[in-house]
């Protein structure tokens, strides 16, 4: 694989390299903010679904209670 990434590197038109650092640098920069982004609304719904099986759970106990 290391030839494949010689041979592209030297088919690259110079000065063509800074850009594409540039650009791998905001990408990277958006790719950080998309994760974070995820794994805030990760956090968000597991803390929806842990709060829907406790008023599920809840609800089961209060309403045998009354049946009772």
């Amino acid at each position: 694989m290391e030839w494949r990434e010689a041979a592209t590197g030297a088919l690259e038109v110079p000065g063509h390299r800074a850009a594409n650092e540039s650009t791998t640098a905001a990408e990277r920069r958006q790719i950080k903010d998309l994760e974070r982004e995820l794994r805030r609304k990760d956090k968000a719904l597991a803390e929806t679904a842990a709060l829907l099986v406790l008023s599920k759970k809840l609800s089961a106990i209060f309403h045998k209670d009354a049946d009772e």
